[in-house]
Order: C-alpha cells, then structure tokens, then sequence
C-alpha cells in the first residue's frame, strides 16, 4: 500500500505579511544601505577611484497595495506554453526569445530551452568590476598563478555579475557578489575539479574552508592557531576575505542567510565527491537532490545586499520563499550542466551531468539524456516562475516584490552568462 502523501502546511505568508505591517511597508525604502557608512573598514590596499555613477533613484513610495512595476510583469505573469494558461495572474504573451546571434563569437542558446534574453550589461560597470576583481585576486588574497591568468579573465565574471545584478545601487555592491563567486569558484576549481581537485580529502578540505566563512570559536591558544590557518591556501584567503566585505555591507541576518546557503553548497560538493570514489552513477532523482544543494543558490539568495536593501528574515524563511529560492536555483544550475555538457566530457573520467545521468539510468542515447535535460529544465523554470507569480499575489510588500523580481534577473543573467561565455562553453552537435 503507497504510503499516503503529507498534508501540505498552510502558508503563513499572508500573517508574516501583516506582523511586519504598517513599518514594512512604510520603510521599505529606508532599508537601503549605505554603502560608504556601512564599509569604512575597508582594507587598506588602495586602488583609483571608481568612474562616476549615475545617481540612483530612490525607490517608490510604498503603499499598503503596491503595484508592481514592470520588471515584475514576468513574475506575476506565471510561466507561459502548452497547459499553463490557467497558471497566469496576469495575461502575457509568449516570452520573447533571443534571435540567433549573427556573431558567433556571442554564442548561441540551447535549442528548445525556455529562457528571457537580458540586455547587454553595461560595459562601464562590467570593464570596472574586471579591473577591481582581478586587483582583489593578485593584491589582496594572491587567488592564482601566472599560468591560470587565462582562464580567470576568460571566465569574465564582471559581464556575469553586472548582468545578474543591473539594480546594483553601485560597482561597490557589484563587487559584494563579485569576490564571493569567485571564492566560490577558487573552491570548486582548487578542492573539487580542475585545478587539483580531489574527492579524497574534500571534507576535511570543506570544513576548515568554510571556518573562513562561519567563523571558530574556541580557546586562545588554538583560536589564534586557526587564524593562521585561514592564509594557508588560495581558496581560505578568498573565503575569508569576501566574507569580511559581506558582513561590512550586510546585516547579521544576510550573513548568516549565506552561511546557511553555503553549507547546502558543501554537503552537495560531498555528495558528488562520493558517488566519485564509489563510480557510482545516481539515479536521475538522487542527482537531482544533489544539485539542489550543489548550485547556485548562494548567488541569487543575496540578491537584496547586492542590491542595497534587506529582505526581513521572517519573510525570507517563509516557506514559500525558500521554494521559488531553490526553484530559481535548480533551474540555473541545469542551465550550467547544459552549456558545460561538452567542456566535462573532455576531463578525464566519468563527469556527472544531468544528461550524462539522464542517458545512463534511462537507456538513452546521449542526444536523448540531453533534450530530455532541457525539459527538465524548462520544467523548473515554468514551476519557478509559478511559484513566484502566486508569493507575489499572497505578499505583496515592497521588498518581498523587489527580492522576487532580483532573483529572476539573476536568472535570466546567469543564462546569458552561459550563452554568450564562448571561452568556456560551446553546444554539442544534437539539432
């Protein structure tokens, strides 16, 4: 006999709402930071002043019924194609699609993949974030040798985080994101994949690493032991470093919001690490459960300090937020497991991706795993963009709409990252 499905918990949306009240909505706009008063402690390494910022807009006045303005129009409007027509809050036509680059060089998207074309981020910003990240990396945390130059500059995370983040009040918060994706990826590369990498070890490597992040409290003599530890290896300088300019621009709540989303990130990592050391392919569900953990959760989730304001944490926790949240991140990280499906099969060894797996436990050929992955996909996207339509309806304060229009930006700009990232990525020749 199947065992009966839990009763889902009603949502408590709708009276977080109301217990935060009249001072949400009224403040909303005084909850943007700022940057110059919470970020005085800055490291002493100096570097030339940023080229000029157009001032930015104060935020609306907040209303007890706000209308969303129209770079909500997506979320409100659900996910669009065949039977979701009853799922809209609002009518939409299809969303457009991105015509086929005429340079190649732009790269070109994923057939049949369901995605929003962004536009191009602005290249002041992107050409200024390149120049402070690669400063950062070689004066402050000494993140790479001379031969990985290549390959940080082709990774060209300033397009990346201009894209995801265009609402950043400043390059200042575009750089709160910007050192911690690469710390980020200074792990990943350095204990997981491509530099050094290794599944033996990982969680030894992960728990001292994540110290930088969560930091040790313990007796004098062994607390000052672990200090010195946190320079012993590129990525611990990284961690501890973007960490410190986080908590400078974030409230306690942000910081501790990542930490917990960064400790999702590492179980992930060890999960992967294991089905390595036992060349174990998982079932397409288990892989699935993984990458829910190892992805880019971290990224999106601090969508509000980058963009100079706070979600309150009751209305972060809510469950309803922490499903679009991992909705949002699941579907960008089988966008990633598409554009790099070429780039793993030529590492050694068996890679996990989802059409590796798909294929695998499924009997299909490797063009089937693949345009099966991209339903998958779409899937995700359709079920995220739902999700965030009906939390917009059922709590429509200022920041929780603000945060859920930032989070499919981020979305929309991590797929444009990975499309036109031609350097790193190309498409296998399934179409």
């Amino acid at each position: 006999m199947p065992a009966p499905e839990p009763t889902p918990p009603a949502s408590s949306l709708p009276a977080a709402a109301s217990r935060f009240g009249a001072h949400v909505l009224a403040d909303a706009a005084a909850r943007v930071h700022d940057m110059t008063a919470v970020t005085g402690g800055r490291p002493a390494v100096p570097s030339p002043p940023a080229p000029a910022e157009p001032p930015v807009p104060p935020l609306p006045e907040a209303s007890p019924a706000p209308v969303p303005d129209a770079g909500l129009v997506r979320v409100l409007a659900g996910p669009s194609g065949l039977g979701t027509e009853g799922l809209r809050l609002t009518p939409r036509s299809a969303p457009p699609t991105a015509p086929e680059p005429s340079d190649p060089a732009e790269g070109r998207p994923v057939p049949g993949l369901y995605f929003h074309p962004v536009p191009e981020p602005d290249p002041v910003r992107v050409e200024e974030v390149s120049r402070r990240i690669k400063s950062w990396a070689l004066d402050e945390v000494s993140l790479y040798p001379d031969d990985w130059e290549e390959d940080f500059d082709g990774f060209s995370v300033g397009r990346y985080m201009v894209a995801c983040h265009p609402d950043a009040p400043t390059v200042d918060h575009l750089m709160i994101a910007t050192r911690l994706m690469v710390a980020e990826n200074a792990v990943d590369d350095c204990y997981c994949e491509d530099h050094g990498g290794s599944p033996i070890g990982l969680g030894e490597r992960l728990l001292l690493a994540h110290t930088a992040l969560d930091p040790l409290y313990t007796t004098r003599e062994y607390q000052s032991q672990w200090a010195r530890s946190l320079h012993a290896d590129a990525p611990r300088r990284a961690y501890r470093s973007a960490m410190e300019y986080f908590v400078q621009a974030g409230s306690p709540a942000q910081a501790d919001r990542y930490r917990h989303d960064m400790a999702r990130l590492h179980m992930g990592y060890l999960a992967e690490a294991a089905w390595a050391q036992e060349d174990k392919v998982p079932e397409v569900w288990e892989y699935l459960a993984m990458r829910q953990f190892n992805n880019f959760r971290p990224c999106p989730t601090i969508t509000d300090t980058v963009g100079g304001y706070e979600l309150p944490a009751d209305l972060h926790a809510q469950e309803a937020m922490q499903k679009v949240i991992a909705l949002a991140g699941n579907a960008t990280t089988i966008v990633n497991d598409l554009y790099s499906y070429t780039k793993e099969l030529r590492t050694p060894g068996l890679h996990l991706n989802l059409p590796v797996v798909i294929a695998e436990r499924e009997n299909l050929s490797e063009q089937d795993g693949y345009l099966k992955s991209v339903e998958v996909h779409n899937e995700l996207m359709h079920a995220f963009e739902t999700e965030a339509a009906s939390l917009a309806a059922a709590c429509p304060v200022p920041s929780v709409l603000r945060f859920l229009r930032g989070v499919a930006t981020w979305v929309d700009g991590n797929h444009y990252w990975h499309r036109t990232n031609t350097y790193r990525y190309s498409l296998p020749d399934f179409w």
